[in-house]
């Protein structure tokens, strides 16, 4: 059996390996991605791995953490999304997918973390 896995999308390596870095001190095992084709490649592979999602909006060129999260979504109804922006919070109501989280950029990790407990904890509890 494989294990289960946060899936985080971030463009920028420093947040990138902050965020896995926290997640993995925090017990949960990480996949990572630096594209939005990339983590929608990675989901496909093996949709029951993937945990939870934690992206951030603008990732380059290219797929966005919006369309991302659709697809994941699409897929598994409830898997847990947590988007992360510096200033896409005001899209996020039309834009996000139900359900999800919006924590803005500069954050501390603890939000992140929470976020996830939070967000995991209503789906097993439905």
């Amino acid at each position: 059996m494989t294990s289960r896995a946060v899936l985080v999308v971030e463009d920028e390596s420093v947040i990138l390996l902050d965020i896995e870095h926290s997640l993995e001190e925090a017990g949960f095992e990480v996949v990572t991605s630096y594209r939005g084709e990339d983590a929608i490649s990675v989901f496909d592979d093996d949709p029951e791995r993937v945990l939870a999602l934690v992206t951030d909006i603008r990732l380059g060129d290219g797929t966005d953490g919006w369309a991302v999260a659709r697809h994941l979504r699409n897929v598994n109804p409830t898997v847990p999304v947590i988007y992360m922006s510096v200033d896409g919070a005001v899209d996020w109501p039309s834009l996000g997918v139900p359900n999800s989280l919006m924590i803005e950029k500069p954050f501390v990790m603890q939000q992140i973390i929470t976020g996830l407990a939070i967000l995991l904890n209503e789906v097993h509890q439905v």
